[in-house]
């Protein structure tokens, strides 16, 4: 039975608009991971980030007193973890390495098509075949810009595959998440995830600070790596899942059609990155395919007109009372 004080109701306004709120904090992640690189280490800066956010997860899990989660959530929220936690930060930090900001946007513009892809895995739904195939032109479609000279150095590069996984891990992540959070509610479900991967993430980011002491980093890198942890990490998921939950994972998943966009503005502004022509074209052609994919998904959920009426529910007989359930 769903605890009604921890679950989300459903209401697609809401849900659109806590979703643009967790966009608008995400767009910023892959500059800001770009400035914490310029005086951390990168697994301090990609797994660092959630031992961090796993402590502040501690202390709000202790001050709203939430219970703990049943048995049958644990493994979900593992799958949250992977993706979320784990996946896409250390992905995208070790692609930043030899990539850019702008180029890591246009990969993850494809992040829109595949939530609803693992939404609809999940949900058990069968899309029409323009559906599929309209992900698959977007796959096709950022593919094709990393091998025309999209890529680093030219082609497809170690970064590009790094990228694409990240993808593939965060919209895991963001369907399961965005599902369970009806039942945990978006704060506890990021939250949960975050603790239950402390027994990793803080070896791990032990290990970096005794390999690589942080030696004088400027004010931007201390920035970046805060704002990876208290906000992408953190506070972000809090808007995001709750999102998710409220208005659904595929309605609220389009709103990351606009996360791409705010990237390449944040890269060019703040770290003084050149948004070549191929790139802003090849974001437009990604847009339209993950555009598609939404609209065909909700016309495949439409009802049609021939669709038979439900059948009457029958009613108990006279005289009978009705068995409660």
């Amino acid at each position: 039975m769903k605890d009604e004080s921890n679950g989300i109701a459903h209401n697609p306004i809401t849900g659109v608009g806590l979703g643009l709120l967790g966009v608008a904090g995400f767009s910023f992640s892959l500059p800001a991971t770009a400035l914490a690189l310029d005086g951390f280490d990168p697994w301090l800066v990609g797994v660092g980030r959630a031992a961090g956010a796993g402590l502040l997860a501690v202390v709000y899990l202790l001050a709203v007193r939430a219970p703990r989660p049943a048995r049958g959530h644990w493994p979900r929220l593992a799958l949250v973890a992977l993706g979320v936690v784990f996946g896409f930060p250390v992905c995208t930090t070790l692609a930043l390495l030899t990539s850019t900001s702008a180029h890591g946007a246009v990969v993850i513009a494809l992040l829109p098509a595949m939530t609803a892809v693992f939404a609809v895995l999940r949900g058990g739904e069968r899309p029409p075949p323009a559906f599929w195939g309209a992900s698959l032109a977007g796959l096709v479609a950022v593919l094709g810009f990393l091998l025309a000279g999209g890529g680093v150095g030219g082609g497809l590069h170690p970064a590009d595959l790094l990228l694409i996984g990240a993808v593939l891990l965060a919209a895991l992540g963001y369907a399961e998440g965005g599902a369970l959070a009806r039942e945990l509610g978006g704060a506890r479900t990021i939250c949960w995830a975050l603790v239950l991967s402390l027994p990793v993430t803080i070896p791990v980011a032990g290990v970096s600070l005794a390999l690589h002491p942080v030696a004088a980093p400027s004010g931007t890198a201390w920035f970046g790596l805060g704002y990876v942890t208290v906000v992408s990490m953190f506070l972000g998921f809090f808007a995001w899942y709750a999102g998710l939950a409220a208005g659904g994972v595929a309605r609220v998943g389009q709103v990351q059609l606009i996360q791409p966009v705010l990237t390449l503005g944040w890269s060019a502004l703040l770290l003084g990155e050149q948004v070549s022509g191929l790139t802003m074209a090849a974001a437009a052609l990604v847009f339209g395919c993950v555009l598609l994919t939404q609209r065909t998904r909700s016309a495949a959920r439409r009802p049609t007109r021939d669709t038979p009426p439900a059948a009457p529910v029958s009613q108990p007989r006279a005289g009978r009372p009705a068995r409660e359930c």
